[in-house]
């Protein structure tokens, strides 16, 4: 039953470490000179059949590896042994006397901690008082760290040790060292890290400092004991006395929780920490840019190198032979590597910065867009030297592997040129883009011409057409090197389009019309114009096959090109502002004309409405008489879109003009009683007696003055 529950403790361990060690040579597995034999393989279908074919070697390369499985089998077969014989073995002190002195030891330090943490507690509480440490709350938290918890856990452990020289030795002896051996260093290791996070309590990092001392006590506490007692077990005295295997195997556990937990206490503690390394007075900050830009680099990665120590610590614990040694050694070497690349990537991010910053100066585009393509670019190198060197220092490369492997050969000839197609399509796509973006851009000189509305139209489709074209193009080409056939992707397009094209006659009416009228630039974004359909309103948007308007009312109109037959654009060039007014004939029409031109000149003189103009007033006179009266007309050229305002501006000055003079009337027409002929009869006195007329009013008879 003990072989059992020792069994199940070790088991959960079996599978942590089973990918660290080399495979032993297993009967049936052909070793390294028949695989040397063979030959390499045919690989066929880019990118993807190398892959595939390669699947059956990585499954070999990382297959489980049953030494440690063996290994760990026979740790657990000694310990339950060690076990068997620590509790048959016969002694000469009754197990009463082992107990006491686990007892007598816990409860010396235990007491020599308690007295000292008292003591320790109320010195620092008077000397806090102090007038020099008053206003110093730094020192304050370092010795309420210090005295009463650093101290004594450093003076308890030699007082205990002392009082264990006389005592026998027996496993409550070495128990009860190794506990005050792994408390004293939890204690003290805790007081030290708090003490450490104390110094940086100044400015906004306070709100930190105090989030990691309210957090971190108790899992420093745990790791620094865990840590020690796994320490204090591997060490010969308390082999001696409880078992090489047992304690070895206790050690692996305790040491394995401290891992996770302090892996655990790293994460969480992320986002404090990257505050308390990137938090820098606002001087500093300005006067060294890129030692603040690396801190910020470096405060977003700092636990991930301690992270991974953490795992090669667990994977080191867990393992067993010389390969452990190695793999801390390329833990560390990982560490320096990647701290090192975050610096470097800063100081390039830097200069990069810099020279972006003259060809802003400069007024240069495409210098611009060619330092952003650079720096990616330089980048990616970096990324893969970064990768080939980590993968070095575990002891693989990717280039031996490219280059002397018939699988990696392909893999890199298929990356090379996936690589190739995307930065060829990105030059195209900088240059073709920056020319667009160069051309919509307005002229810093407002001498300079303005881009026409024609080249506001057509580049945004012409650039949304471009880049269509260009990821197709990509698209295509990279699944050809992925190893995908696109012969029949390409065929099922081409009868997909032409079956769309004899499906959709209408859609390819509205195309092909919109795209003459883009070209004709017949309208543009902007203009005010009128449909045959119906619809008028400002163009807001053009695309291959719609027309986007926004009528006077708000509201947006959407409109086929095919169903557009005649398009009045009332926003090219200038227009006219034609005026027609009609006088009645008692009117002077030399006066009239005067008043006329004066309304006129009053809009030429306006400060607003002169802008509006193209030209003088023209008054072509009487343009026609009828029975209403003479009609006068004139008309002033304007610019697209002025006319409206420049005529509500004229009406309203003639009026007030004509209401003001007393030889100019406007014509008008209302209600006005006529006299008509009517007949009274009388009755005749005598024959041939003559008929008196009257006159009848008859209402609602219009005249016209």
């Amino acid at each position: 039953m003990l072989k059992f529950k020792a069994a199940i403790l070790l088991g959960a361990l079996l599978f942590l470490g089973s990918n660290e060690l080399e495979a032993a040579p297993l009967p049936g597995v052909p070793d390294a000179t028949e695989e040397a034999a063979k030959p390499e393989p045919l690989v066929q279908g880019g990118l993807l059949g190398a892959i595939s074919s390669s699947i059956d070697d990585v499954q070999d390369t990382l297959d489980l590896n049953e030494n440690l499985v063996d290994a760990w089998r026979l740790r657990a077969d000694r310990a339950v042994d060690e076990v068997d014989k620590l509790v048959n073995r016969p002694s000469s002190r009754s197990g009463w006397s082992v107990a006491g002195d686990f007892l007598m030891l816990s409860g010396v330090w235990l007491g020599v901690f308690a007295l000292l943490t008292v003591l320790g507690g109320i010195l620092a509480k008077r000397l806090n008082q102090g007038r020099w440490l008053r206003t110093r709350q730094r020192s304050q938290d370092l010795l309420t760290y210090l005295l009463p918890y650093t101290l004594p856990a450093v003076i308890c452990l030699p007082l205990t040790l002392y009082v264990s020289h006389f005592l026998p030795a027996s496993v409550g002896r070495a128990l009860a060292l190794c506990f005050a051996y792994a408390t004293s260093s939890g204690i003290f290791s805790t007081s030290m890290l708090l003490c450490v996070i104390v110094m940086f309590n100044t400015g906004h990092k306070r709100t930190a400092v105090q989030l990691i001392r309210d957090y971190c006590p108790r899992p420093l506490f745990l790791i620094g004991f865990l840590a020690a007692l796994s320490d204090a077990l591997t060490s010969p005295q308390i082999a001696r006395q409880l078992g090489g295997n047992i304690t070895s195997s206790i050690a692996v556990f305790t040491g394995l929780f401290a891992s996770i937990i302090f892996g655990l206490l790293v994460i969480h503690l992320r986002r404090p920490v990257a505050h308390l390394i990137r938090n820098r007075p606002l001087a500093q900050r300005i006067k060294q840019p890129s030692l603040q830009e690396s801190l910020r680099i470096f405060s977003a990665l700092w636990y991930w190198p301690i992270l991974l120590m953490v795992m090669v610590s667990a994977i080191n614990l867990i393992g067993v032979g010389e390969d452990n040694q190695k793999a801390l050694r390329c833990a560390l070497f990982t560490t320096i590597l990647l701290i090192a690349s975050v610096f470097l990537s800063t100081i390039f991010q830097h200069m990069f910065k810099s020279s972006q910053a003259e060809a802003l100066k400069r007024s240069s585009a495409y210098k611009e867009r060619f330092l952003s393509l650079l720096h990616a670019l330089s980048r990616i190198v970096m990324a893969l030297a970064f990768i080939e060197i980590l993968g070095r220092i575990w002891g693989v490369s990717l280039f031996e592997f490219a280059e002397r492997n018939s699988v990696g050969r392909a893999i890199s000839d298929s990356l090379s040129s996936i690589g190739l197609i995307f930065l060829v399509t990105w030059l195209l796509w900088v240059v073709l883009d920056t020319a667009i973006q160069e051309a919509l851009k307005p002229p810093v000189n407002k001498r300079a011409a303005q881009p026409s509305t024609r080249v506001k139209t057509i580049l945004p489709l012409l650039r949304n057409a471009i880049k269509i074209i260009l990821v197709v193009i990509c698209a295509i080409t990279t699944m050809a090197n992925l190893g995908i056939n696109v012969a029949p992707l390409l065929a099922g397009a081409g009868v997909v389009g032409l079956a769309i094209g004899f499906g959709s006659q209408q859609l390819v009416q509205d195309v092909i019309t919109g795209l003459f009228i883009i070209i004709e630039d017949t309208l543009s974004i902007g203009d005010w114009v009128v449909l045959d359909s119906g619809h008028a309103g400002t163009v807001e948007g053009l695309t291959i096959r719609t027309l986007r308007l926004r009528d006077g009312k708000g509201f947006v109109h959407s409109v086929p090109f095919g169903q557009i037959k005649a398009v009045t654009n009332q926003s090219r060039q200038f227009a006219y502002a034609f005026f027609s007014v009609q006088f009645t004939y008692d009117t002077d029409v030399d006066k009239a004309i005067e008043l006329i031109r004066e309304a006129g000149d009053s809009i030429r003189e306006d400060a607003f409405l002169k802008y509006n103009l193209q030209g003088p007033l023209d008054v072509f006179g009487v343009d026609k008489m009828d029975l209403n009266g003479v009609v006068l007309t004139a008309q002033f050229r304007t610019v697209s879109g002025g006319q409206y305002a420049v005529s509500r501006a004229f009406n309203q000055r003639l009026k007030k003009l004509v209401d003001n003079s007393p030889w100019v009337h406007f014509a008008q027409t209302y209600p006005q009683q006529v006299l008509m002929p009517g007949r009274q009869v009388h009755e005749p006195e005598d024959e041939g007696a003559m008929v008196e007329h009257s006159s009848v009013l008859l209402p609602d008879q219009p005249r016209t003055q």
